[in-house]
């Protein structure tokens, strides 16, 4: 039996705090949640619902397929059981292979060095049994394998996605510090935004939370513009499910939507830069852009959601010059957005209590490295 038809664990990876969010998309995919963890979760299925997953995810960053699993106690166990699995059934000969890993093991001073070893053991095994090896190296643009090694088991497995899932690859033009397409994705969701209700994004930067609501609205699956993932460099890969897929979601996009998107910005370069954005992922049609003050933001009549994200004082370094910023926004919400529901992210708990509204939400995200809040304020 292929793979691609063959059950199995299949471990979804998220930023921290994003799993909550990426368990509500498996389950409306009809994926029955078997592990959760704060970084991911643990669904069942094939290769092919891999495929799935991977192009119809937006909080995920990597779908793992569990391959094998044992207890390795040594480098040499390790390779030992790695060289017993029939590789040259599932990788090409003369293909490409690249081993990423998380490692806790008390064997281990060096990731790389078990990436090593997980390597020497596919590329002998490949080459004991075909009398060719395919190369390998640090590139996840073919086959990608993924190594979980502690002191309890170690588990092998494809990396299904090969680049991360957040690379959507529509930001063909950068701001300064841009918001991870997933975390968009988790924040939309999180503000509690419904298609057909307005989506409002002062401040836009790079036009990300405004593009992630517009795909959503428009049903178009995250993962449009994606030409390669990890699936397709495994062997019995198939194409004309892929493409049946492919079908299937663009099928169910729509060119109209209820509700405006608004995206402003004060700088005229970076709101250029979110429309190229919005161009690339399709949706520029969706969004109404505006060069303005976040405080002369359009705010049509009817029910929406105000997301903002304001610069963080940590990040820029200029906290001292944005305390006037976030009372002035508190202010501008309370006095001119009444209606709607307003949310701000930010990193610093001293500039949101200057915002001077008390939030009806309060959520952990994390922008990277950093800790944030996301603050909801009912607007009367």
């Amino acid at each position: 039996m292929s793979l691609f038809q063959k059950e199995s664990v299949i471990t979804l990876s998220c930023p921290r705090k994003l799993a909550p969010y990426l368990k509500t998309e498996t389950e409306a995919l009809n994926f029955k949640t078997l592990a959760f963890r704060e970084t991911g979760l643990d669904v069942r299925g094939t290769l092919n619902d891999c495929i799935r997953l991977n192009l119809q995810l937006r909080t995920s960053h990597r779908v793992h397929y569990l391959l094998s699993e044992t207890k390795a106690d040594t480098p040499d166990a390790l390779y030992q059981w790695l060289t017993g699995l029939p590789w040259e059934s599932w990788i090409p000969r003369n293909g490409y292979v690249a081993v990423t890993s998380r490692v806790s093991h008390p064997t281990i001073t060096n990731t790389q060095f078990a990436n090593l070893k997980v390597k020497d053991a596919v590329v002998d095994r490949i080459r004991a049994k075909t009398g060719l090896r395919p190369d390998a190296g640090s590139e996840t643009n073919k086959t990608v394998l993924f190594l979980f090694w502690d002191e309890q088991q170690a588990r092998i497995f494809f990396d299904t996605s090969g680049e991360s899932l957040s690379r959507r690859g529509y930001r063909v033009a950068n701001t300064e510090a841009p918001m991870q397409e997933s975390l968009a994705a988790a924040l939309v969701m999180a503000s509690g935004w419904k298609p057909g209700t307005h989506f409002i994004n002062p401040m836009c930067g790079s036009g990300t939370l405004a593009i992630e609501a517009a795909m959503h609205a428009a049903g178009i699956e995250p993962a449009a513009r994606r030409r390669n993932f990890g699936f397709m460099h495994i062997n019995g890969f198939e194409r004309a499910e892929y493409k049946k897929q492919r079908l299937s979601l663009r099928s169910g996009r729509t060119e109209a939507i209820a509700g405006q998107i608004i995206a402003t910005d004060h700088a005229a370069d970076t709101l250029e830069a979110a429309r190229q954005n919005a161009k690339a992922a399709g949706v520029e049609d969706l969004i109404t852009f505006v060069c303005c003050d976040y405080s002369e933001t359009p705010l049509p009549e009817g029910e929406g959601v105000i997301v903002m994200n304001p610069p963080y004082g940590e990040r820029l370094g200029i906290r001292h010059k944005l305390a006037e910023t976030y009372t002035e926004i508190g202010s501008w919400m309370k006095h001119k957005a009444k209606g709607k529901t307003g949310f701000v992210i930010t990193s610093d708990p001293g500039l949101a209590k200057r915002i001077g509204l008390k939030p009806a939400v309060n959520q952990v995200f994390f922008n990277t490295t950093l800790e944030c809040r996301f603050l909801g304020y009912e607007l009367y």
